[in-house]
């Protein structure tokens, strides 16, 4: 197993090498620089070029990208022309608003489809069946934005049981149980919304493994040995059946990413996807292409998480 995470792991430094070149590329693209929206347009554009100039933006594009590279790996990605501060500083002040979001929606997503995925698997066919597969149905049809708002409008407009915008009540101690209880409050909302919709992916899948592997003929064998139900099912069929959910469970992570983008801009909740979000709409670039490139590295970590949980769980798999 180790052998295994070390290949995967020398696999991912060619992989996040030609992400960073490709994202510079894009950014390099772009109109405008690094200079742009911060400085007066009124000055002379001799003293603006002179300016470029001293700062490398007229540097062919792979000593710039050296330059970047080599700063980024400091911690060092740039300054945002709109925040007027380092884009590290400005990242670090959202990261954990959006990881306790993602946290929260995966303990939502797992808590709910496990449960409704073996019931519906174990109990094909019946009413209970049908219902929990008619949600799924609805859950894949249903545009997250869409439904966000919705769930925005009934729950927080109309019902008012929720807050609609914000991490935290104004005025609140950091530190205290009444901050972490605000903090836990103004994230319910958010979380439920996209964790009903990402859970119909995994009680689906659930489902259908269940299904599959009730039918196999060591299942038989095991009824014919005089087996109990409730063994075969805990020891053989549910055991089997969570290894493409432990698989998936990188891709999840992986899929938080999008899906908090459009939560946190639909509830305005203040964490990356927002920051992206409106970035891309004032062309904060250095904000915009440091959040790409993170996005980027996180989607080839959940990758490995996911190969890295596939091998643990059942051994006789290993990720080559």
């Amino acid at each position: 197993m180790i052998q295994t995470i070390g290949r995967r792991m020398t696999i991912m430094v060619p992989q996040i090498i030609l992400l960073s070149i490709l994202v510079f590329l894009l950014a390099k693209q772009m109109p405008g620089d690094a200079l742009t929206g911060l400085l007066d347009p009124t000055i002379d554009p001799a003293a603006i070029e002179a300016q470029r100039e001293r700062l490398g933006l007229n540097n062919p594009w792979y000593v710039q990208y050296w330059d970047w590279i080599v700063n980024a790996l400091q911690g060092e990605f740039g300054q945002s022309f709109r925040f007027k501060m380092p884009v590290t500083d400005l990242i670090g002040e959202r990261i954990f608003n959006t990881f306790w979001l993602s946290l929260a929606t995966l303990v939502l997503t797992y808590l709910i489809a496990i449960p409704l995925g073996i019931f519906s698997g174990r109990y094909n066919d019946t009413l209970g069946d049908r219902m929990i597969t008619g949600y799924t149905y609805l859950g894949f049809a249903a545009p997250l934005f869409i439904f966000a708002l919705l769930m925005l409008w009934l729950f927080g407009f109309k019902m008012g049981w929720f807050p609609t915008g914000g991490s935290v009540t104004p005025g609140m101690v950091p530190g205290t149980l009444d901050h972490l209880i605000s903090k836990i409050y103004h994230l319910l909302l958010p979380a439920t919304s996209m964790a009903l919709i990402t859970t119909v992916t995994t009680v689906q899948l659930l489902r259908s493994e269940i299904i599959d592997i009730k039918h196999r003929e060591f299942i038989h064998t095991a009824r014919a040995k005089g087996a109990s139900e409730s063994r075969i099912y805990n020891r053989h069929i549910l055991r089997n059946s969570l290894l493409p959910i432990a698989a998936f469970f990188g891709y999840e992570l992986t899929g938080l990413i999008g899906g908090t983008i459009f939560i946190e801009n639909i509830f305005s909740y203040p964490g990356m996807g927002e920051l992206f979000f409106s970035s891309i709409l004032l062309r904060d670039f250095s904000v915009v292409v440091t959040l790409i490139l993170l996005y980027g590295v996180a989607s080839i970590i959940g990758a490995l998480v996911s190969d890295i949980i596939l091998g643990l769980v059942d051994p006789r798999i290993r990720i080559k």
